[in-house]
């Protein structure tokens, strides 16, 4: 057995106090005259035996009262297997799960208040001289400090839920960089969670110094369906068109899920309507259509009516239709016939034409097509700005000049990734193919005919095979490629084996020619994601946007205004938001009285998962940690009072204590020799 304050064993002096009261607590006794004096001998001597027995319990009693409750200041304990170095100054870190999953309801409530409450249980099992540091989700600034124990339960009863979702190895990581700040004491961390499976998979790595404490609160099974994503089929949306959105469905539920029903609204508008089922853990893409859209930004939220989860019913989406798409053709001082022609056929598409010599490369990022034609040498600053452009998502079509300079091309087109001209090739041959599985083609043709005209060669470059991520559109009956495209970062490059000359093929009057450029054009579409995860995009990119002093960037959603950092690089803008958003919904982005763009945010669909680990999952995942912590319905203090000092017994001490002083008065009030003695004088 050891004490948690032995200072106070000094204490046990004091029991010389009862037994010296004892020994000189002398009575004084009345002389009576009896004419027996040898009866009044016997009756003194059975008098005196009992009184000292009597006295001797008496005194018994009072010291074993004043011992006991000496022990219970001493703070006895007997030390259990797993037991830290009592007695020392200890930093505590408590991690309090405030995710969506958090406000499940379970006999005590929602889990959120549960794990408040286990919070401040595990916090009164320690010392008043103790530190503590909270930490939630949020990873807040404000819970980077050590509180005391009234500190710390003020901060617990701030807790709110949060959108954020993070991994154990995130939390165990972000506990131990502030104990490693603490050079003194000993460092615990204690982990309250429901522990999804979703957001853990590997094992946590932790500080063997630091003891880790798992407190695992149980919710039921709840079935549940969220939204997981969803994305437009078109990369470029016009006014009045028909829209096909793809939603895909998540049952997380161990049975099916019948006719869930959905709706669609753009702009507080219902625009779509659907019912849906779906088999248990399994997800499934659905597609539903609408129309009817003017030019604009478009606010859009697809709705499912599912209980009794309720906070992943809601996925938020924005995108523009425009009233016109922007072209920019490259050429090398005489304009193209043919793709002036081609974009004039439609009043959608705006080209603008510029020489080579000439190109803004700031506004580069504005065009979702560019178009480079009849040039023979590229400028080494245009061919890096080029190269930035189509990895950020740009779309490039590159036709080669008639006299192109084939080493110029070659540099200019592996910076890009892409397939160059190697040679000039002077052969009549005819395109004998088409990839009508490549999105060029697909669903350009109602009915494709058996022999179908295809465009006839006379000269051509032939195209080297270097490119990575190619895909072939167009096939020479030799083999060779006719028209290519290629994937570079976010965006794609076509490059063609012939120039837009009629000396060398048909290919500039075909009826295939306008098709295919409206088609690359339509899937050129870079604009904003549809969609941000609320926790996981700290930072978005919007096209360049120049700011001062005075003309800030704002982000606002009713009387919500947030001002992100702003970082500008090339060919486009970074916003920084960090953890100023807390709210799904569709902000704006706002420079002073106009609006820059519309940008949707949703709660991260991690939380979604109502499947959670058990200890044996558990201890994989931390084998370092000790057992799982659990109190029922009971409180967590004498656990964790238990797990880190041992058996405490200052309570049994202070029950003996008490029972003893009973004794002592039962003894005073009841036992009664004299009287006993009277009665068998008699």
């Amino acid at each position: 057995m050891y004490f948690l304050y032995p200072a106070f064993l000094f204490a046990l002096l004091s029991l010389a106090i009862p037994v010296v009261i004892h020994l000189f607590n002398f009575r004084k006794y009345k002389k009576v005259y009896f004419s027996n004096v040898q009866f009044l001998k016997e009756v003194q001597e059975q008098q005196a035996s009992r009184r000292n027995l009597k006295e001797r319990l008496v005194l018994a009693s009072r010291l074993l009262a004043l011992l006991f409750l000496i022990l219970a200041f001493a703070r006895p304990y007997i030390p259990g297997a797993q037991n830290a170095n009592t007695g020392k100054q200890q930093v505590i870190s408590i991690f309090v799960d405030n995710s969506y999953s958090m406000q499940t309801l379970n006999r005590e409530g929602s889990l959120l208040d549960e794990a408040k409450r286990r919070a401040k249980e595990i916090a009164s099992a320690y010392n008043i001289n103790d530190r503590f540091q909270l930490l939630t989700q949020d990873f807040e600034g404000k819970h980077q400090r050590l509180l005391s124990r009234d500190e710390f339960n003020d901060a617990v009863d701030a807790v709110k839920l949060s959108p954020q979702s993070r991994n154990l190895q995130q939390v165990v990581s972000r506990q131990e960089n502030l104990l490693e700040n603490q050079a003194d004491g000993l460092k615990s961390i204690f982990i309250i969670s429901d522990f999804q499976k979703n957001k853990n998979d590997k094992p946590v790595k932790i500080d063997s110094n630091i003891s880790v404490n798992l407190v695992q609160l149980k919710a039921g099974n709840l079935p549940n369906v969220a939204v997981d994503s969803a994305w437009l089929l078109s990369a470029v949306h016009r006014p009045g068109e028909n829209e096909k959105l793809v939603v895909r469905l998540h049952n997380y539920a161990t049975e099916k899920a019948e006719k869930i029903p959905l709706k669609i609204l753009v702009n507080g508008e219902q625009k779509a309507l659907g019912s849906f089922s779906i088999n248990s853990h399994e997800a499934q893409n659905d597609t539903l259509s609408f129309s009817g859209l003017k030019a604009g930004w478009q606010r859009g939220e697809i709705q499912l009516q599912d209980n009794p989860v309720t906070f992943d019913n809601q996925f938020y989406f924005s995108f523009n239709v425009k009233q016109q798409m922007s072209v920019l053709l490259i050429d090398g001082g005489t304009p193209n016939p043919y793709l002036k022609a081609v974009f004039a056929s439609d009043a959608f598409f705006a080209a603008n034409r510029v020489a080579d010599g000439n190109v803004d490369y700031a506004a580069l990022n504005t065009y979702p097509i560019v178009i480079v034609s009849d040039v023979k040498t590229i400028a080494t600053g245009l061919v890096q700005q080029l190269r930035t452009y189509v990895s950020k998502g740009g779309t490039l079509v590159v036709f080669p000049s008639a006299d192109a300079d084939l080493a110029n091309y070659k540099s200019f087109l592996l910076a890009l990734n892409a397939g160059y001209p190697e040679k000039l090739v002077t052969q009549d041959v005819k395109v004998a193919s088409i990839n009508r599985q490549s999105q060029v083609f697909k669903n350009v043709f109602e009915n494709f005919p058996q022999n179908p005209d295809l465009p006839l060669v006379k000269r051509y470059y032939q195209l080297s095979k270097s490119g990575a991520k190619q895909e072939s559109l167009m096939n020479l009956a030799t083999g060779e490629p006719f028209w290519t495209g290629y994937s570079n970062g976010r965006g794609n490059v076509y490059v063609c084996a012939v120039p837009l000359d009629e000396d060398f093929s048909s290919l500039p009057r075909h009826a295939l020619f306008v098709p295919m450029l409206f088609r690359m054009a339509l899937l050129s579409g870079h604009d904003q994601p549809l969609f941000y995860t609320l926790g996981a995009d700290e930072n978005f990119e919007v096209p360049p946007v120049q700011t001062t002093e005075k003309q800030l960037l704002k982000l606002t959603k009713g009387d919500q205004s947030i001002i992100p950092d702003v970082k500008q690089q090339e060919g486009s803008t970074l916003l920084y938001v960090s953890d100023q958003l807390n709210s799904p919904g569709i902000y704006s982005l706002r420079k002073q009285d106009s609006t820059l763009a519309m940008l949707a945010f949703n709660d991260n669909r991690a939380e979604s998962d109502m499947s959670y680990f058990s200890a044996a999952d558990l201890e994989k995942l931390l084998p370092n940690a000790k057992p799982l912590l659990t109190a029922g319905n009971g409180s967590l203090k004498s656990v964790v009072t238990e797990s880190n000092f041992g058996t405490q017994l200052w309570k049994l001490c202070i029950i003996l204590a008490l029972i003893f002083l009973l004794a002592e008065i039962l003894l005073i009030r009841f036992y009664k020799p004299d009287k006993q003695d009277v009665i068998q004088a008699v």
